[in-house]
């Protein structure tokens, strides 16, 4: 499986911004796909997941009630839609995509860069 995300840029805190990760390559094989990020000088951190159905959606604590992910299983893409921005979600995402609901990521897109000014 191969994903491609785009869609980061420079954004005014309190404002939005649609990220998108298309996957391309073996993508029946996908069960569960997810955002990740890493803000400047600091680890990898998980965002939010969602299973391969729709059914099932995570978020981490720091972005409950202000993103939201989805998938467009016809365009293989999943989304990850974020509003009230705030300086503190600058970082770098990356989508990641596994063929279980547990254990590791495998597949790993590029990332891509999102800044939020104060």
């Amino acid at each position: 499986v191969q994903l491609q995300a785009s869609g980061g840029g420079l954004v005014q805190a309190g404002g939005s911004l649609r990220l998108s990760c298309a996957a391309s390559g073996r993508t029946s094989s996908i069960a569960d796909m997810g955002w990740f990020r890493q803000p400047p000088g600091k680890e990898r951190e998980f965002v939010a997941a969602i299973n391969w159905s729709g059914v099932s959606t995570y978020y981490a604590d720091s972005v409950k009630g202000r993103f939201t992910i989805s998938r467009d299983n016809a365009k293989n893409t999943m989304y990850l839609q974020m509003n009230s921005l705030k300086p503190e979600d600058t970082a770098v995402y990356s989508c990641a995509a596994r063929r279980s609901v547990v254990g590791r990521y495998e597949s790993w897109g590029q990332g891509t860069q999102l800044t939020v000014s104060s």
